[in-house]
């Protein structure tokens, strides 16, 4: 088991230091397997293909997310963390997004996104009822603010003062979620 473990793991990594280096449309099994000196059987024993590895890899990351941050306590985290695997693997994020596999990234993303948003609005709630039809808007409005700040960020090219920029933006609306939510459980009691 500890070796197919480490198989995988090789794939994935030889996998993301292809994609830092060329577009995904460039990126072939064959690449991936001359990097791991693996041959093509073994590739295929773990993955049906190179889109399969990349959805294993996203699901993989918003799993490890969804662990990690068991509580969010602002939108200004719920942004960070969205677009922290992102900035990591900046140029491997470019390169997924300008291919016919972006909506692989973007379910990713969206993903992320919801889960964050909803950790948020659940640690600012408290344990406090709201009527689960508003507190359902609120999350979806937040996750689609929060995933088009991000989908923006890369289609600009991940410049480096999107954090900068982020970190303003959520300093200029600070509260005004954290606010909506008082607000409504204070309309319900």
């Amino acid at each position: 088991m500890g070796n197919m473990m480490q198989t995988k793991q090789m794939i994935r990594t030889a996998f993301l230091q292809l994609l830092e280096e060329r577009t995904l449309n460039k990126i072939t099994v064959r690449d991936i397997t001359d990097r791991c000196g693996i041959n093509r059987n073994t590739f295929y024993y773990h993955y049906q293909d190179i889109p399969a590895l990349l959805e294993e890899i996203c699901s993989d990351e918003v799993e490890r997310i969804v662990r990690e941050y068991p509580s969010i306590q602002s939108l200004e985290d719920c942004l960070d963390t969205a677009l922290q695997f992102a900035m990591q693997n900046r140029r491997a994020i470019l390169h997924i997004y300008n291919s016919d596999n972006r909506s692989t990234y973007a379910n990713c993303l969206w993903r992320i996104c919801e889960h964050t948003v909803r950790t948020y609005v659940d640690t600012v709630l408290d344990g406090r009822r709201v009527n689960e039809r508003d507190k359902e808007l609120i999350i979806r409005y937040h996750k689609c603010a929060c995933f088009g700040w991000v989908v923006d960020c890369i289609s600009r090219g991940m410049r480096d003062d999107i954090l900068d920029d982020m970190h303003r933006i959520c300093q200029l609306k600070k509260d005004a979620a954290e606010d909506l939510l008082r607000r409504k459980v204070r309309d319900q009691e």
